[in-house]
């Protein structure tokens, strides 16, 4: 009975004992693991952008006039040489009564100037024809010696005297003509549009994009009327910073999601504009951006149904390799010991986690790759927080 009682209190002791050993030891802190494996990895710097036609053409008014209205539509086709609209000459201004009035007295002092001005002329030409008459009678007299020589040279002077003036009354009577010609056709074409129209030609094929103005009215010299350009030539526009900009140089492979159709669209990088433009982003800061222009390799039957202004998401592959060592970037932190400063990471090994500085090459915004000091298929802990540390128990989650 003695022996039953210490080996009781014994057994309830040890029971005590362990319970107080379990209950004192650190709890096993949860974590999230996932495993290194090998496959591909791309490095793409990912931005919107949209579709333009290469090759545009706006037709501008060459002169003021009075544009007839445009009947073409956004969409319908059109030829190179067809006539697309018409400009005719500015119509006159309407005369009221008084300006009316007073375009018909003018005309009337016209004709009337134009009558002094005529008998102006016949009187200086009947001048000049006397002169002449004269000069010839001194210069018969001075062949008998009638005459003296200083007299012919008077007579001589006195024809071209009265030429010029002849001349001049001539002269003045074609202004006075003209005048009249003037007052006449501002009276008789007042408020009319006669004239030539002018017409504008298509300078290519392709669609109408743009209608700038379709009725019909006064239109300034270099005001847009119309657009054209072959929506079937489309190139892509993405403006990027420019902190990415100087990663991309002509003949980076893109890809282009999303942008309504079931296939991705491959393309490539023309050109990487040199100069770029500041633009407020949605949280109002300001950005310094750069276009980027991408050529469409695709089939054209794939996205025929693209047109100028669409909105794709492209994005830019910097490098790509198949069969690497990858790892999830989120498992990755920074650490110093001493001078060393790197990157590594906690796996799991026997329930515990254990640090290990791992060598890194390419990355992106989800995986890394694994240069050295991991092994595919070993578990990392993704997203450590601050309970996990070197040696730690941890229990993964399932």
């Amino acid at each position: 009975m003695h022996w039953r009682k210490i080996s009781g209190i014994v057994i309830t002791a040890a029971i005590i004992i362990g319970l107080l050993i379990y209950g004192f030891q650190p709890a096993p802190q949860p974590a999230d693991v996932a495993k290194v494996t090998r496959g591909s990895l791309s490095v793409t710097i990912e931005e919107e952008g949209k579709t333009r036609v290469r090759d545009r053409y706006t037709l501008f008014a060459p002169v003021s006039g009075y544009a007839r209205r445009i009947d073409l539509d956004v969409g319908d086709p059109v030829t190179a040489g067809q006539v697309l609209l018409q400009l005719t000459p500015l119509p006159s201004a309407v005369l009221d009564a008084r300006a009316q009035a007073t375009a018909k007295a003018q005309v009337q002092a016209a004709s009337a100037a134009l009558n002094a001005a005529s008998e102006q002329a016949r009187a200086a030409q009947a001048e000049a024809e006397l002169a002449q008459m004269e000069y010839q009678r001194v210069i018969n007299l001075c062949k008998v010696q009638c005459a003296a020589k200083e007299q012919e040279d008077i007579a001589l002077t006195r024809v071209h005297s009265t030429q010029a003036l002849a001349r001049a009354a001539q002269f003045n009577a074609d202004i006075a003509r003209h005048q009249l010609s003037a007052a006449k056709t501002a009276l008789a074409y007042a408020g009319s549009s006669q004239g030539e129209a002018l017409k504008i030609n298509a300078p290519t094929n392709g669609q109408v994009l743009k209608v700038f103005r379709r009725s019909e009215g006064v239109v300034a010299a270099g005001e847009p009327l119309i657009e054209l350009g072959d929506p079937h030539q489309l190139e892509i526009e993405v403006d990027i910073l420019s902190a990415d900009a100087v990663k991309i140089a002509p003949g980076t492979r893109v890809l282009f999601k999303r942008w309504g159709g079931d296939d991705v669209l491959e393309g490539r990088v023309r050109t990487v504009e040199p100069t770029g433009f500041t633009k407020v982003s949605a949280l109002g800061v300001e950005e310094q951006r750069v276009l980027a222009i991408s050529d469409i390799t695709s089939p054209p039957t794939l996205w025929q149904r693209l047109g100028d202004g669409y909105r794709v998401e492209a994005s830019f592959i910097l490098w790509q390799a198949d069969d690497i060592l990858t790892l999830p970037a989120s498992s990755l932190f920074r650490y110093k010991n001493g001078d060393k400063e790197g990157w590594a990471v906690f796996i799991v090994e026997d329930n515990h986690a254990k640090r290990v500085s791992v060598t890194l090459g390419q990355r992106n915004g989800l995986q890394a790759q694994v240069i050295s000091g991991l092994t595919e298929g070993q578990q990392v802990i993704t997203h450590p927080g601050e309970s996990i540390e070197d040696g730690v128990l941890v229990e993964v989650r399932r």
